[in-house]
C-alpha cells in the first residue's frame, strides 16, 4: 500500500491511496502525520487505520504530478518539529568497493582513513542480533522541514554553494506517540541533495555539505521493507539522459541493519518529543559525482524505484542569495 500527501483544486490538503491511474481519497483525513497519531491512540497500525478511512474518488494522480500539487508524504505543520537527518558509510557498494574495502581490511588499524574505520566498524558489528546494540553509524543533521522540496520542485542552492550533487537512498518515515515512542510509519524514496566537492576536501567539512535542501517521495510505502531493492538514478539535461545508474539497497545491500540504524538515532532523548516527525535518509553508494559529473541549475535529477511507485523527480534552481560577510547586526 501506497500513500501521497496532496492539495485539491480548492487548495485544501488531502491523503489518498494510489490505485492504479487514480487517487482514492481518505475522507477526513487532512495529513499522513494525523492518520498516524490516530492509529497509535487506537493501538492500531497504520494499514489498519487506512482500511478503516471511508475512501472517495480522487483525481488522476497523473494530473496531480504534473501540476506539482503532490507534497512530501509526511511532514508537520511547524517545519521546526519536523527533523532531517540521516546516515552514511551504510551502504556494501559496488563490487569493485567491496573488493578494495576487503584488501584495506587486511592493513593495520593505523593505515585506514577515519571513513574506511567507520566503513569496517559497520562491516563487523552493524547487524547485530535483534534486540542488541551493534556499531554505530556515521550520522548526520540536515534541517528541519523547511528544506524539504516538494516531489518535482527544484532544490535551491546557495550561491556558495560548489557543487549540486544528487545521493539517491530511502528514507525512514517517523511519527513520535504520545507515549514517547518512535514509530516508523514506512519508507520513501529520497534525493539527499549534498555539496561533494565541499565534502572531498575534508571529511571534516562533510556536516557542512549535507546542509542543503532534499525531496522524498512522493509515495510513502506502507510496511516493511523488501530486502533488495534496485533502482535507477537519472541527471537530464536538456531533456536528454546526461547519466544514468543502478543502485543498491535494502538490508541485503547494506553493512547496518535497519534496527541498528533506527536505534542509534532515536537512543537520544531529545528526538522523542510526542508529535513529532523525523524523516531519515539511510544512505547509499551510488553518486553522479564519482563518475565526474558535475550537475548545474536547469538540470533534472530523476530517482525510480518500481516497488515505491512514481519516480521522484527534482530540478535545480537558480542560485539562492545568502548572509553576506559582516552581515550579523549586533544589538
Amino acid at each position: 500500500m501506497r500513500l501521497i500527501q496532496f492539495e485539491n483544486e480548492q487548495g485544501h490538503r488531502q491523503v489518498g491511496v494510489v490505485a492504479g491511474e487514480r487517487i482514492e481519497v481518505l475522507a477526513g483525513v487532512g495529513s499522513t502525520r494525523e492518520l498516524a497519531l490516530e492509529a497509535i491512540r487506537g493501538q492500531r497500525s497504520l494499514g489498519e487505520q487506512i482500511q478503516m478511512a471511508e475512501r472517495q474518488p480522487g483525481p488522476p494522480y497523473r494530473d496531480l504530478l504534473e501540476a506539482g500539487h503532490v507534497l512530501p508524504p509526511l511532514d508537520h505543520s511547524d517545519a521546526a518539529h519536523c527533523l532531517v537527518s540521516g546516515t552514511g558509510l551504510t551502504h556494501l557498494g559496488s563490487a569493485a568497493t567491496r573488493d578494495k574495502m576487503h584488501q584495506q581490511g587486511e592493513q593495520d588499524d593505523a593505515k585506514l582513513t577515519d571513513s574506511m574505520q567507520m566503513f569496517r566498524w559497520g562491516i563487523q558489528g552493524g547487524r547485530p542480533q535483534s534486540g542488541n546494540v551493534g556499531a554505530q553509524p556515521e550520522w548526520f543533521y540536515k534541517g528541519d522541514g523547511s528544506i524539504v522540496v516538494r516531489p518535482g520542485g527544484d532544490f535551491p542552492a546557495p550561491e556558495f554553494a560548489e557543487d549540486y550533487g544528487e545521493e539517491p537512498e530511502l528514507t525512514g518515515l517517523y511519527v513520535i506517540g504520545g507515549d514517547g515512542r518512535p514509530y516508523r510509519l514506512g519508507f520513501a524514496l529520497g534525493n539527499e541533495f549534498s555539496d561533494h566537492v565541499l565534502e572531498r576536501k575534508n571529511y571534516l567539512y562533510l556536516a557542512h555539505s549535507k546542509l542543503r535542501y532534499c525531496s522524498f517521495g512522493p509515495e510513502l510505502r506502507v510496511g516493511s521493507l523488501p530486502a533488495h531493492l534496485a533502482g535507477i538514478s537519472r541527471i537530464r539535461r536538456g531533456g536528454e539522459v546526461l547519466w544514468e545508474k543502478e543502485f543498491l539497497s535494502g538490508e541485503e545491500n547494506m553493512c547496518h541493519s535497519l534496527e541498528n540504524l533506527e536505534y542509534h538515532h532515536f537512543k537520544y532523548a531529545q528526538f522523542l518529543r510526542p508529535g513529532d516527525v523525523h524523516v531519515h535518509f539511510f544512505g547509499t553508494a551510488t553518486l553522479s559525482f564519482a563518475d565526474g559529473i558535475k550537475a548545474q541549475p536547469g538540470d533534472q535529477f530523476e530517482v525510480s524505484l518500481d516497488e515505491f511507485g512514481a519516480p521522484l523527480r527534482n530540478g535545480i534552481s537558480v542560485c539562492q542569495p545568502g548572509i553576506s560577510p559582516g552581515g550579523v547586526t549586533p544589538l
